[in-house]
């Protein structure tokens, strides 16, 4: 750190701060918000607690794509935002550092952070797409180990109906233990045991052992007198029904990294829709990703309010934009993908649009003496202003002339 000048040293810590702080609040709102949903669904279908952080990190790539534009840009524009409104700014032009001296770093973060974007939207997110819907697949049929419903009937391969009252010592002791098992020959097993315990079988993967402890045996033969037998202990062989193997991945264009994106948008053997789906993702993915080289002007065009003026519209107006850009982009996505329009245009369109309103916002506050990105927002703003405190103000002094 100590090679780069003095100036650089200090914009970089100023814009690592926030960016670092908003990064972690946006990924943790978002993960909080699954977390809860993730919970409910694991515990209505009986697996294990741990299963949901596994979960919750195949989601962190997808997260993280949108939390590190926007952490950059609000990072970026907090700095210059507090440059500004401490005066440090205008001392830093008066010495000859315009904006694009002081966007050094800024771009430079940008540029390492719009390559790990780029990693993980590329490649990392469709592979724990793939990786999430799995766990899900695994957890919906029972190869996670999902355990028997406490206090339900639960049927097995349609041979044997257990119930099981408590379940302790995270499900090794169970409690109340009641199973009706019908025999290949006919015969009907009515079973009610004080506790039990699973047990696994190492030369037989496909079948477990209920060892049940104090309990009664009805057996329930047609060609017999029913017959009742108490025992201490007794093993209860449970056939583990087969488990479908989840599909391979590529189902779906969003499970594919960008070279087979680029393989399959092109390529004579696929159909036209999928040719389509293909080619809208891969032009989804690089759009959002080439925004990031932009966010830099947006930030600094956003970040300096009015002389004599502390404003923060531009912070309000900077998130409202990003999100509305990557709201147009997930429609444009869909539409392409439907072949109704080319990528080129319904993506690449309105990046072209959205990339010359920037350049605009930041040529007006660089190089236009007092300009102003959002002056007229800001004079909006600040008559709306003034007009609700005056209209508070006469609330406020009629009540106390009542009083």
């Amino acid at each position: 750190m100590k090679f780069l000048p003095a100036i650089d040293r200090y914009i970089l810590r100023l814009t690592l701060v926030p960016m670092g702080a908003v990064f972690l609040i946006a990924a943790s709102l978002l993960i909080l918000d699954k977390m809860l949903k993730l919970f409910d669904f694991v515990a209505s279908e009986g697996g294990p607690i741990g299963v949901v952080f596994r979960m919750l990190a195949n989601l962190l790539p997808e997260y993280a794509s949108l939390a590190i534009p926007l952490g950059l840009m609000l990072g970026i524009l907090m700095a210059f935002r507090k440059l500004a409104t401490t005066s440090e700014l205008d001392v830093m032009r008066a010495v000859g550092l315009g904006y694009t001296r002081l966007l050094r770093m800024p771009y430079a973060i940008t540029l390492v952070l719009a390559a790990v974007n780029l990693v993980i939207v590329g490649y990392l997110q469709p592979l724990s797409r793939y990786w999430y819907e799995q766990l899900e697949f695994e957890l919906r049929s029972g190869a996670l180990g999902a355990s028997i419903k406490v206090g339900e009937f639960t049927t097995l391969q349609d041979k044997m109906a257990l119930r099981i009252e408590q379940s302790r010592e995270e499900g090794r002791r169970l409690i109340g233990i009641y199973a009706r098992v019908n025999s290949p020959r006919g015969e009907v097993l009515t079973i009610s045991a004080r506790e039990g315990r699973f047990l696994a079988l190492k030369d037989s993967p496909d079948t477990i052992i209920l060892r049940l402890t104090d309990g009664q045996i009805i057996q329930d033969d047609p060609k017999q007198t029913p017959r009742v037998l108490s025992f201490t202990r007794h093993d209860l062989p449970i056939d583990l029904p087969a488990i479908e193997k989840f599909r391979q991945r590529g189902g779906k264009e969003r499970e594919y990294i960008l070279p087979e994106l680029m393989k399959i948008g092109w390529s004579q053997d696929a159909s036209q829709q999928i040719r389509n789906e293909t080619r809208a993702s891969l032009s989804y993915r690089l759009v959002e990703v080439v925004m990031m080289l932009l966010l830099p002007l947006l930030a600094v065009a956003l970040a300096i309010p009015p002389k004599r003026s502390t404003s923060s519209l531009g912070l309000f107006v900077s998130i409202v934009m990003v999100v509305a850009y990557h709201k147009v982009n997930e429609y444009g996505q869909a539409v392409a993908a439907l072949g109704r329009l080319s990528p080129l245009v319904i993506l690449w369109g309105p990046f072209v649009i959205f990339a010359a309103l920037i350049l605009w916002m930041y040529w007006r506050v660089a190089y236009v003496p007092g300009g102003q990105a959002i002056g007229a927002l800001e004079r909006v703003a600040g008559n709306l202003g003034k007009r609700i405190s005056k209209l508070v103000r006469r609330r406020t002094g009629g009540k106390a002339e009542v009083a």
